[in-house]
This record gives structure tokens, C-alpha cells and sequence, in this order.
């Protein structure tokens, strides 16, 4: 996939009267050309700020942006062919759907039937037709954001910037409109660049994620890499649920490594990552990888439940072992099951190919 983006050793330092902060702290990233790439992270890690940069909104301290192999590191946002949806809608009350829609084709000075006919493309493409009239007061928030990312795909940008746009919707509007700017952005094949702090709106939607932290790039990598092979402790934790259990490294056995928990209990891991004997690790534990059985039957832990909360489908547990470790476990199906109450004693059997190792 060609490189329509290009961040290379981005750095913004914000000085004021106290010591100087750096957001972003040389940052190195490609975007491919058509791609949905997610910059996702806890606030302060530098994800909006990356994202301002490459909008013209900041100005980078050090590093340069490329877009389509021109430098626009120094251009301003209107000399710039992106556009950029933000959290708050930005809409103007007292203009209708239709002329929200068409207010950056009218700066641009198009003839008024072009206006019309790529104004009813794009309402039709996000949903909208049949709205042209209505002011944005009379419509739901997730129209509203509709109209917004309408806005900006009218004027046709070959990079659409993305900064945390489902902020203001709640839960089940926010999975439908992040349904609504995934099928359009396939559809339209356009470069993406997306930011939120969310976890699963990343997972869902984007091709790659770029999980920051203090400025820096942890990982970059698909869904499916980031969640099940963390490249560190801080993704690990961030993405989704995990547990970590220490131990060491007791032998490398073709494409397993034998790892000692701190209680004494040896696991068969299938990882073939370069680990030596006697090496500490942390042991990367996903909710979903664990069964609870009888502790009288065959399991590689046994624990006791110290909390029991259920969450619609699934039921959510802390496991204190031995060793004092805790793991977190989901469960579904806890409504026909029965939940399990704190106290319980409870075996625990580990889905060996979903453990990740990590050093220690």
C-alpha cells in the first residue's frame, strides 16, 4: 500500500512560563493511501495534537508532513487538501442541512448547479436524503454528525482527518454513526486519520492502529496484532482487559517456551519468541482466555472470586491466586450459569494459544 501521509520525527513542544511540555515527541508514521489509521491513546498522549499538526492547526516544533509527496509541514489548513471533522459539530443554526452542507462549495465559488448536485450525492451517501430542509436543532446528534462529516466530504479532501468526532453521541448512536464513517470511507476509498480514546470504536474501524503514549508510539499494527500481541505492558493493559502474571522462563522446547509462575505452576506456552532461560517475564492474561471449572477438576490455577459483577451478557470476575496475582475473567451465558459470589474457590483453566509473553 502506497504512503499517502508521511510524519517523519514529528515533535511539538509547548512552552510557556513553566517547564516546556513535549505532546508529541518525534514521531515517525505512514499513512497508505485509502487507509483508516487510528491514533488511539490515553488524554495528553499526544494524539490530537499529532493530528492538529497534520491539519495545519499546530505547527511542529521539529519534523516534517508529506502529503501525496509534497511537503505541507508549513502550509496553512485552507492552503491544505484536508479537511478535518471535529468533536463538536460546528454546524451554523441558522442555516438548513442543505446549506450547512454546501457552505464550503459556495466559499470556493462553484456554479450553483454543481452545488446542488454534489450536495444531494453526499446527503444521499451519509443518509440524509430527504433532510435538505431541516435546520440542525430538529435533528438527533447522530444526524448532526452526519451533516458534519457530510460538510467536509463535499468539498472532496484527499486526507480526512477524524478528531475524536463521536464524543458528544452516546453509546448506541456512537456504534451506528462509527458504522455510517466506515462503509462511506471504504466506499470512497479516502485516506482517514483517525483519533479517539476509545478502544473498541478503534477496534472497530480502522485498518491499523498507532496506540501513543507520553508522545511516543508504542505500537502500530492491525486490531487484531495490537490486541493479541502487545508489544508492551502499557498496550497490553490499554487495549481491552488483561492480567499479568510473573514468572520465568524455564526452557525453550521447539516452539513453546516453558515458563515457572511465581506459585510454582510450569505452562506450556506456544511462543517462539527469543526469551532465555532463567529470564523474568510477565505473562499477558486476556479475560476471554480463561475457563472457570471445579477446582477438583483438571486446571492450571486455582483462585478464589473476590468480585462478581454482571454486565448484561457476560459476567465479569477477579481471581485472587495463591501467589496474591489476581486475573480478571469474563464469562458468557452468567445469566443461565448462575453468578459465582465472592468467596467462591474456583479452578482455572488457561487457553494456552491466547497467552502473550512479555519481559519483565
Amino acid at each position: 500500500m502506497p504512503a499517502e501521509l508521511v510524519l517523519q520525527r514529528l515533535t511539538k513542544i509547548f512552552r510557556g512560563r513553566g517547564k516546556p511540555v513535549v505532546a508529541v515527541d518525534h514521531v515517525d508514521l505512514e499513512v497508505g493511501k485509502g487507509e483508516l489509521l487510528t491514533l488511539l491513546g490515553p488524554s495528553g498522549c499526544g494524539k490530537t495534537t499529532t493530528l492538529r499538526m497534520v491539519g495545519g492547526f499546530e505547527i511542529p516544533t521539529e519534523g516534517e508532513i508529506y502529503l501525496g509527496g509534497q511537503r505541507i509541514t508549513h502550509l496553512p489548513p485552507q492552503r491544505r487538501p484536508t479537511a478535518t471533522v471535529f468533536q463538536s459539530y460546528g454546524l451554523f443554526p441558522h442555516m438548513t442541512v442543505f446549506e450547512n452542507v454546501a457552505f464550503g462549495l459556495k466559499v470556493r465559488h462553484l456554479p450553483r448547479a454543481e452545488i446542488r448536485r454534489r450536495v444531494h450525492e453526499v446527503l444521499q451517501l451519509v443518509g440524509l436524503e430527504g433532510l435538505e430542509d431541516r435546520p440542525p436543532g430538529k435533528l438527533s446528534g447522530g444526524q448532526q454528525q452526519r451533516v458534519a462529516l457530510a460538510r467536509v466530504l463535499v468539498i472532496r479532501p484527499q486526507v480526512l482527518l477524524f478528531d475524536e468526532p463521536l464524543s458528544n453521541l452516546d453509546a448506541k448512536l456512537r456504534v451506528e454513526t462509527r458504522e455510517h464513517i466506515r462503509r462511506i470511507q471504504k466506499e470512497l476509498g479516502i485516506t482517514s486519520l483517525y483519533v479517539t480514546h476509545d478502544q473498541a470504536e478503534a477496534m472497530a474501524i480502522s485498518d491499523r492502529i498507532v496506540v501513543m503514549n507520553r508522545g511516543q508510539i508504542q505500537q502500530v499494527g492491525t486490531p487484531q496484532e495490537i490486541y493479541l500481541r502487545p508489544a508492551n505492558a502499557f498496550v497490553a493493559d490499554f487495549i481491552g482487559r488483561a492480567s499479568f502474571l510473573q514468572g520465568k522462563v524455564v526452557a525453550k522446547i521447539g516452539e513453546e517456551t516453558e515458563v515457572e509462575l511465581n506459585n510454582g505452576v510450569r505452562l506450556m506456552i506456544p511462543y517462539s519468541f527469543a526469551f532465555s532461560p532463567g529470564e523474568k517475564v510477565k505473562v499477558v492474561v486476556r479475560p476471554e482466555g480463561v475457563d472457570l471449572v471445579d477446582p477438583q477438576e483438571a486446571c492450571d490455577l486455582v483462585g478464589t472470586v473476590v468480585l462478581a459483577q454482571l454486565t448484561g451478557a457476560l459476567a465479569h470476575y477477579r481471581i485472587m491466586l495463591d501467589s496474591q496475582e489476581t486475573v480478571e475473567v469474563e464469562v458468557l451465558g452468567a445469566l443461565e450459569k448462575g453468578l459465582l459470589a465472592p468467596g467462591t474457590q474456583v479452578g482455572l483453566r488457561l487457553h494456552l494459544k491466547n497467552l502473550h509473553l512479555l519481559p519483565a
